[in-house]
């Protein structure tokens, strides 16, 4: 009697607990779409200035991902699948973006990247505009996010079955043909996860934004007018225009709301799973 009262009393007290985390994640956006309603939210979107601004930055959010799973997907694999001197010096240097301030990382990175160093000057021999360009802001999103794309590729290859892999093997598969077979579709999901994460932080920046790249000017790929990371742009109208600038968070929190639900609606479909047999 006194143990089945306790454990009622263990689900009471954690249900309590966990109702006030994800009260505390939802509450705070209920009061942002409430406050401004759907009249500043449409006022928001039909803001050509924010427009712009969101248009660059899906852009440059969009190549960032793309370049954070081309190289943080094969060092998440090295990582889950190799045992190497130095390897626990990588995996804790992978997780110093996490911990380092807004701030810092633009400021390391306008360091590393001013012409007079040798990197900055390389950069420029390059052609490539980095201060108040669109690789400026794809160098802050590449930072820090893409530490969420090794983290979850390492999860997902650790947890693909090696029994799996070794029937593969003795069908005549290569190491090849099994891991573009069996591995890499069996870690999709986790490094689809990465992704989401990788975007979500990058989208959600705002100090590098404002030491590296505060206004774009128009340089390949984007050849736009002049704008600003959509997070900056907000943050300078909330002193100009808090109404218009509370719409476009509101309006920028509902994007990443449909990223998120539309990603999740094809996981529940089965699609992955579908692609992953065709894959196979």
């Amino acid at each position: 009697m006194f143990a089945s009262r306790t454990a009622t009393i263990a689900r009471v007290v954690a249900g309590i607990l966990s109702a006030s985390l994800v009260g505390l994640f939802v509450l705070p956006l209920v009061a942002l779409v409430a406050y401004t309603g759907w009249d500043g939210i449409l006022s928001a979107a039909g803001n050509g200035g924010f427009r712009t601004a969101l248009e660059f930055t899906l852009l440059a959010s969009a190549i960032a991902v793309g370049l954070g799973l081309l190289t943080g997907v094969p060092l998440g694999y090295v990582l889950a699948r190799y045992r190497f001197p130095g390897r626990s010096i990588v995996e804790s240097l992978v997780l110093v973006p996490v911990v380092i301030p807004h701030l810092v990382v633009g400021i390391a990175l306008l360091l590393l990247f001013a012409p007079g160093n040798p990197v900055g000057g390389w950069v420029a021999s390059l052609g490539i505009p980095v201060f108040d360009g669109t690789w400026g802001v794809v160098l802050v999103m590449m930072y820090v996010g893409s530490s969420y794309v090794v983290l979850t590729s390492q999860l997902a290859f650790r947890s693909v079955d090696d029994d799996v892999l070794e029937s593969a093997r003795s069908l005549g598969a290569t190491p090849s043909e099994a891991f573009l077979t069996v591995t890499l579709p069996s870690a999709a999901r986790g490094i689809l996860t990465g992704a989401l994460l990788m975007w979500a932080r990058g989208v959600s920046e705002v100090g590098g934004f404002i030491i590296l790249a505060y206004a774009i000017y128009p340089s390949p790929p984007w050849n736009g007018p002049v704008t600003n990371p959509a997070s900056v742009w907000i943050l300078n109208y909330y002193s100009i225009d808090p109404s218009l600038a509370v719409g476009a968070a509101a309006l920028l929190v509902l994007v990443a709301l449909a990223l998120f639900l539309a990603i999740r609606l094809v996981d529940r479909t089965g699609i992955l799973t579908a692609l992953r047999g065709w894959w196979s």
